[in-house]
């Protein structure tokens, strides 16, 4: 029998007959060094609103004994345990083991390969604290939670709450934490392991970070960095949702095999993979900045301030996503956040929202399963999209008002979206419901475009727009560059809205300037081409990357041609004054020709790729990236011994050369062992085995396989990096094969939980090697997969369906 998957119906069922007074969580992590199990004893102690009625507790671990009010219960099978006959109040106690921490759901193991060290991690969003111990896996029944873990004496064990007492029990300890507030399970972790440990006091706070001992010397070079992000971040948050982060002790905790981070409530957990071992780039600086930033916005929406069930994710995550970017332009030095948000995750958001997974950031949520599904760029970077033009439309002292009104209405317990909406509605004296109903309850992408007749301008949307506030810039040239003569605000509500207030004439107009509202636009035709050309002579970072997302978005559509794009983006780069944006300007021109371009354009776009890399490099500030981005579009052997020369003992600089290399087909077999020796990182050979993913080799690409996609080796935050160097151009006859490995896999795609189930599904997606036929047969298999593959499976086959269609197209 399968794990079941908790419906929205039994959810609120549940919710209306209990009410969780606490749990007492005992976890026994002392076999962990030498074998794979945690054992846990979970006791729930709950009242019923209606005695003598039955439910259901989950739990998905190995049940050794489960006794409900002193009564014996036995398992279901099912990843549930009945609970029949309740009283007015009860005591549930179970007694679980779960073996299966390699990879399984909920709890993982990792051992570090530089020293032989033991780490655990759990992680349970959505609901994976099931497959550790027994619990009411909803987010609306919250409850105080009291940790007690015994693990091996070398070990510190962190956990939601601080100050722990801390008892001696020969070889092992025994930590016992105080009790969280009311948290959602969810909510809750347990991190343990022989850290290495260091701590700041900020503001009244008591501040931690952690990573594996063999982490030590880069988390010591970044904590500075880290420590004044979060008092930044701290201050902000306080300040705009007018309620500090009430507990003192805040961590932070770099994982071994974690992927991405997760937001425990006082105890962040993060993939060691964000402590760089080489020196991070602006983007990678910025990168740990918004991140962090996000994490910790849950806090708040999430974690004090909770969603009813997971229709209302977004609340969460597309709040965080705002707040995240809002705080780092207001509050840290990364004040081109915004613009690295539309160039990194917003142009993905207008895909996505134009594919076949398109939906309304709120939709109904039949259970956890498809909430699993929705983690994605609608929920994501178009979320927090539409809550900057929020702020923009009822203006941000007023945003403010209502966001403090919110936490103080509802601090602990759980909301739905009509509660924010009618906290901001009182704030700002307007009525939201259309806003509401146009935004959030319906998917789709506004899409405008200008008239102009004599000097009357004509903003015009394509159907009935959302209402929404944006801005029309006008642009005069002045000598090389264009500079910004007027900016006009217009609020939108019908499908067309005159613009006053611009100049009778302008070299160029530009739709959405500043970047306020989520929407698509064109250039007039008969101003097309000057558009193309003028992209890269706009201002700044935000208006440069408001000209490049129309670009992209037109590439994606089948609108303009690879070679128009990549030659546009390109001299973006050439010209573009943020440093923190070169990277992502450098992802997009890259992919755009490996990914879109026809086979023949391929070489002149990757080579003046590779120009502009080689000119970049000669800015010290920039010379990191550019060399990376050589790295990735050297045209052949004399690209490659100049970029060895410039890289000097910069081995993550040789690893990517090695990578470039053994894609043209070079003998990287010596080169590569000879690094590997070198290498001081314990993870190098992730690097030695993205270079054999690169070679056109039939027994290369099948070593690479088997290793990254049936055993699972690699560890989860480097499968795009092995993924990404296996499926390459000109390789299609070696690839073809992987692809029907890849639909042969689908069925398993989702084992492991949330996170690895979209990572396989997505990077491990065939770029080459496919026909359209293949994609409609993906489009076929998906309809059997778990949600949470379905989804990632069918958006990326739609984007490698663009890709053949531009492949294809010519100037």
């Amino acid at each position: 029998m399968g794990i079941r998957s908790l419906t929205r119906t039994e959810a609120e069922r549940r919710a209306a007959l209990i009410t969780v007074e606490r749990y007492d969580v005992d976890l026994d992590l002392t076999a962990l060094p030498a074998g794979p199990e945690i054992r846990c004893v979970s006791t729930v102690t709950f009242t019923c609103s209606e005695p003598g009625a039955e439910t259901f507790v989950d739990c998905a671990a190995e049940v050794r004994a489960a006794t409900l009010n002193g009564t014996p219960l036995t398992p279901s099978g099912d990843g549930r345990i009945p609970l029949p006959g309740l009283a007015a109040r009860n005591v549930l106690r179970v007694e679980s083991v779960q073996a299966d921490t390699a990879t399984g759901e909920g709890v993982h193991k990792a051992t570090d390969p530089a020293d032989g060290e033991v780490y655990v991690w759990t992680s349970f969003e959505p609901d994976e604290a099931r497959f550790v111990w027994a619990c009411f896996d909803q987010p609306d029944l919250k409850a105080p939670h009291a940790f007690t873990v015994t693990a091996p004496a070398a070990w510190t064990v962190l956990s939601n709450s601080g100050d722990p007492r801390i008892e001696e029990q020969g070889a092992a300890r025994r930590w016992s934490f105080p009790d969280t507030p009311p948290l959602s399970v969810y909510n809750t972790v347990v991190n343990a392991g022989p850290f290495h440990e260091i701590r700041r006091e900020a503001d009244g706070h008591d501040l931690g970070v952690y990573a594996r001992r063999s982490l030590a010397e880069v988390l010591e070079r970044d904590a500075d960095e880290i420590f004044t992000l979060t008092r930044q971040g701290l201050a902000f948050y306080a300040e705009a949702f007018a309620m500090p982060f009430p507990q003192r002790k805040y961590d932070q905790v770099f994982m071994p095999e974690f992927g991405g981070a997760m937001e425990n409530y006082g105890c962040v957990t993060w993939s060691d993979g964000f402590l760089r071992r080489a020196t991070p780039t602006p983007a990678e600086r910025e990168l740990l900045a918004v991140v962090l930033l996000h994490e910790m916005a849950h806090m708040w929406f999430g974690n004090i301030v909770t969603m009813r069930w997971w229709d209302d994710l977004w609340l969460n995550e597309a709040f965080a996503e705002f707040a995240c970017h809002w705080a780092a332009e207001g509050a840290t030095r990364h004040t081109d956040a915004w613009a690295g948000h539309l160039l990194g995750g917003k142009v993905k958001a207008y895909l996505s929202d134009q594919g076949p997974v398109s939906h309304p950031i709120h939709q109904p949520i039949h259970d956890v399963a498809q909430a699993a599904s929705i983690f994605d760029n609608i929920t994501y970077p178009k979320g927090a999209s539409v809550l900057q033009q929020l702020m923009t439309y009822v203006g941000e002292d007023l945003f403010r008002t209502g966001m403090a009104a919110y936490f103080a209405r509802h601090a602990w317990g759980t909301t739905t979206l009509q509660d924010l909406i009618d906290a901001l509605a009182e704030a700002s004296g307007r009525d939201l419901a259309a806003w509401r109903k146009a935004w959030l309850e319906t998917a789709g992408t506004d899409r405008f475009t200008l008239e102009r007749d004599g000097g009357t301008v004509t903003l015009v949307a394509d159907g009935d727009p959302r209402p929404q506030v944006l801005a029309v810039g006008a642009y005069d040239r002045a000598g090389d560059a264009l500079r910004r003569t007027a900016l006009v605000r217009v609020e939108v509500s019908e499908v067309r809205t005159p613009v006053t207030g611009l100049p009778a004439t302008s070299d160029l107009l530009l739709i959405n300037d500043d970047d306020l509202t989520f929407a698509i636009t064109r250039p007039d035709p008969t101003t097309r081409d000057t558009f193309f050309r003028a992209a890269a002579q706009l201002p700044t970072a935000i208006s440069r990357g408001t000209a490049a997302a129309t670009v992209w978005d037109m590439l994606t559509a089948g609108e303009a041609t690879a070679a128009e794009a990549g030659r546009c983006l390109t001299e973006v780069l050439a010209a573009e004054t943020s440093d923190a944006v070169i990277e992502p300007y450098l992802t997009l021109v890259i992919n755009i020709a490996e990914l879109w371009a026809p086979t023949a354009e391929r070489p002149a776009l990757t080579r003046a790729v590779a120009a502009v890399c080689r000119r970049l490099a000669a800015d010290p500030g920039r010379r990191q990236v550019a060399l990376r981005g050589l790295a990735r579009t050297a045209t052949g052997a004399e690209d490659l011994a100049w970029l060895r020369e410039q890289a000097g003992d910069d081995v993550d600089l040789h690893w990517r050369a090695l990578v470039r290399e053994a894609e043209l087909g070079g003998d990287t077999t010596a080169r590569s062992a000879a690094l590997l020796e070198r290498d001081p990182d314990p993870d190098a050979w992730v690097r030695a085995l993205t270079v054999r993913a690169a070679l056109p080799d039939p027994a290369a690409k099948d070593e690479v396989w088997r290793r990254l996609a049936v055993d699972r080796e690699v560890p989860v935050a480097a499968v795009f990096a092995v993924a990404a160097a296996f499926w390459r151009p000109g390789q299609d006859a070696q690839l073809a094969p992987y692809a029907e490995r890849y639909l042969a896999a689908v069925p398993q795609l989702h084992q492991g939980g949330m996170i690895p189930a979209m990572t396989y599904a997505s990077h491990l997606f065939p770029s080459y090697g496919v026909d359209h036929a293949y994609i409609e047969r993906a489009r076929q298999t998906a309809r059997e997969a778990a949600p949470v593959v379905r989804n990632t499976l069918l958006e990326r086959a739609d984007g490698v369906r663009r890709m053949l269609h531009s492949r294809t197209a010519t100037a």
